[in-house]
């Protein structure tokens, strides 16, 4: 009798047990998978431009590809080699070149957005090491939904863009 109790006893736990796994599963089921901008866009060829010893600024640059269906922008860029990151361009003005800080970088969906010398840029002011070649550079991207990411730049001779 006493082991007739036990198997019986058993048996409602595993029978508990597998329909609390089911409804566990069911409600996992239920909650639509999040994808942030920062899943939904990659960063390639990442590089940071190396300059003299002495020289208080520098860029980083790079392209964003958006794998989703819908636009993403990178609001801000933080790096521990600089005391301040903005996101700038250039701009022609009557001739002269000119670097201005704009609010965000859009991503179209399904599209790329090229970070290059004299064009778009992440301008890393106060530098607070110096940039050698060889060595990387942490940047970290914040999008328009507050997602991050971070990539490691590598530090490179880069030719100076032509006006």
């Amino acid at each position: 009798m006493k082991r007739l109790l036990h198997t019986a006893a058993l048996g409602i736990l595993l029978s508990m047990t597998v329909a609390c796994q089911a409804d566990a599963d069911k409600s996992a089921a239920a909650v639509p998978a999040t994808n942030t901008a920062a899943d939904s866009v990659t960063v390639e060829a990442p590089f940071v431009r190396a300059i003299p010893p002495g020289q208080p600024n520098s860029a980083s640059f790079m392209t964003l590809v958006n794998t989703s269906d819908s636009d993403h922008s990178v609001k801000s860029a933080a790096s521990p080699v600089a005391a301040t990151v903005e996101l700038h361009t250039h701009t022609n003005n009557n001739g002269v070149m000119e670097m201005r800080q704009v609010p965000q970088i859009d991503v179209p969906a399904k599209g790329r957005t090229e970070l290059k010398p004299g064009g778009l840029h992440v301008m890393l002011i106060g530098l607070q090491q110096e940039l050698k070649v060889g060595e990387t550079a942490a940047i970290t991207l914040t999008f328009e939904d507050g997602s991050t990411t971070t990539v490691n730049a590598p530090i490179q001779e880069v030719m100076p863009a032509k006006h």
